[in-house]
């Protein structure tokens, strides 16, 4: 399937080695994408597939050119944490530790905007109340001001298919990862810290994480998903 040359434009899928491991990575380029976030459908109705939101998509002349699960979810998918979809909260900041990977603190905060994106750690963005159009909250940041997490192993043994996203210092370049083997944090952190230089990156999900990229024949199936986030471009 060939990219429409607006969508050629705007992303870039890649498989990358480090470290021994293989990562897949799409870089898109927030000053012409249109990058959303997706959740619930005009009637209430979960979103859940790639090919959900297409279906959606399709009567305004509209396609995913990128997509990927955006956040961890509870069994009704709805979000753990911090989530705005068009301007409109659906859950509110999450401050405190917790249970799981989403209280591993700091955790961050995805933050698109028009022309750019960012990953901000939580009460930095609590403090700094930017307008988002789009937000997804998830947990633990993978680097934070140019440092790993502060409690990633780099002797553990806990392994998984693990997603995530990093942003550049100027927002305007958001880098989607997914590793294409079972991976530490620290090393998946130390992906987007030494391989792709980036001074701040979240951590997704891992286990269910998913990717869809027509670019290069990768569409992930698999039960319904929480919050996707998704690069449209029209459909051609």
């Amino acid at each position: 399937m060939l990219l429409a040359p607006a969508a050629a434009l705007a992303q870039d899928c890649r498989d990358v080695s480090h470290a021994g491991n293989g990562y897949t990575v799409c870089e898109i380029d927030m000053t012409q994408a249109d990058l959303r976030l997706f959740l619930y459908d005009d009637t209430g109705g979960l979103f859940g597939h790639f090919s959900t939101i297409n279906a959606a998509l399709a009567p305004s002349g509209k396609r995913l050119a990128f997509a990927m699960n955006a956040g961890m979810y509870h069994d009704d998918r709805a979000p753990v944490g911090h989530y705005l979809e068009n301007g409109t909260e659906a859950m509110r900041v999450i401050t405190n530790a917790g249970p799981g990977n989403f209280g591993l603190l700091p955790n961050g905060v995805f933050c698109i905007r028009e022309g750019r994106a960012d990953v901000i750690e939580t009460l930095a963005f609590v403090e700094s109340q930017p307008t988002c159009e789009f937000a997804t909250q998830s947990g633990p940041m993978l680097v934070i001001d140019g440092e790993l997490h502060p409690r990633f192993l780099i002797d553990s043994t806990s392994r998984y298919i693990r997603n995530g996203v990093g942003t550049s210092a100027d927002g305007t370049r958001a880098i989607f990862v997914i590793s294409r083997n079972a991976v530490t944090f620290h090393e998946f952190g130390s992906l987007f810290l030494e391989e792709l230089a980036l001074p701040n990156a979240l951590y997704f999900d891992g286990n269910i994480s998913r990717l869809y990229a027509p670019s290069i024949n990768r569409n992930d199936l698999g039960f319904r998903l929480g919050p996707i986030v998704g690069l449209v471009v029209d459909a051609e």
